[in-house]
């Protein structure tokens, strides 16, 4: 049992993981900006409010603190000022093991709303350029497959929204051409159990810490979607110039974005957005690599299909 403390707390991600680490029996400072919700209560985990601008204060917090997991939303955090003290605060109270606000991709191809990821990046690493100051590892679980239910929830926080590949309507958008490209879908349910069984594991954190469910194309996720609603889906083939130059030349475009954006931010860049989704995925963005399933070869990670077939198999 260790003491752990998860900024960002009250996010969806940050609570299926929260839910989990509780069953272990570990202290947890959930981090949040905001009061506790009235009546809030769960077993083990205190909620601290801080408004991440005094490192010292910070510090005060993560004394005692073993492992931070971060969840902090990088676009909303201007200049990274937060996730900076965050860290800061951890070395300076003898944090352990810290990581930063990943969760998602390998890399930031096109997906320049996560630039601020990119700078942690370097800045974890400028930190440990000359001696190890503070063991990170940066979880990558590629995108989540519970996203693929939408409307329909398949996780107790996380929120399905809408992707280019489109169960309910059994339809997709799709850069002509690449079809082939490879990315990584995970459950959430399967990242909360890795991170869980991280916080635990005796080794070294791998600072590449890629989480990896199934390995698919795009082509064998259509293919798979029309098997598992029973038609055909309907493929709107896009060019990659168009959407490199801003344009998403669809008859139909996702409506309900992720909720890190208020409604009125993803209609303003929901075109960006799905430009930046299509075309980062045929940059191979978001396939992740398997760093934590070599490091837990015992863990049974659940295969999209099994996990798309039973979340659908009721639905209208």
């Amino acid at each position: 049992m260790v003491k752990i403390a998860i900024a960002g707390g009250s996010g969806n991600v940050a609570q299926e993981i929260i839910d989990v680490l509780a069953t272990k029996k570990h202290e947890i400072l959930l981090l949040s900006r905001n009061d506790a919700p009235a009546g809030w209560s769960v077993s083990g985990v205190r909620w601290v409010r801080t408004a991440y601008e005094d490192t010292q204060d910070l510090a005060e917090i993560l004394q005692g603190v073993h492992t931070v997991l971060s969840f902090i939303v990088v676009h909303s955090d201007v200049g990274n000022v937060s996730q900076r003290n965050l860290i800061d605060a951890a070395v300076q109270a003898g944090v352990k093991r810290f990581a930063p606000s990943e969760w998602a991709s390998s890399s930031f191809d096109y997906m320049d709303w996560y630039a601020g990821k990119a700078e942690i990046r370097e800045y974890l690493k400028q930190l440990n350029k000359d001696k190890k100051i503070i063991e990170y590892s940066l979880f990558q679980p590629g995108l989540f497959v519970n996203y693929f239910t939408y409307p329909y929830k398949s996780a107790n926080h996380v929120v399905p929204i809408e992707t280019p590949i489109d169960f309910n309507n059994s339809r997709a958008l799709a850069i002509d051409g690449a079809e082939e490209s490879r990315l990584t879908l995970t459950t959430v349910q399967d990242l909360a159990q890795v991170v869980a069984r991280a916080v635990e594991y005796g080794g070294e954190w791998p600072i590449i810490g890629g989480v990896q469910g199934t390995e698919i194309t795009v082509g064998q996720l259509i293919a798979l979607g029309g098997k598992i609603r029973g038609k055909e889906f309907k493929i709107e083939r896009l060019q990659s110039v168009d959407l490199k130059a801003g344009e998403l030349k669809s008859s139909w475009k996702p409506t309900a974005g992720h909720p890190a954006f208020s409604p009125e931010q993803f209609e303003a860049i929901s075109t960006k957005l799905m430009a930046g989704i299509l075309l980062g995925i045929s940059a191979g963005a978001l396939r992740v690599s398997d760093e934590w399933n070599r490091l837990l070869p015992d863990y049974r990670f659940t295969h999209a299909d099994d996990f798309l077939t039973e979340a659908w198999c009721d639905k209208p």
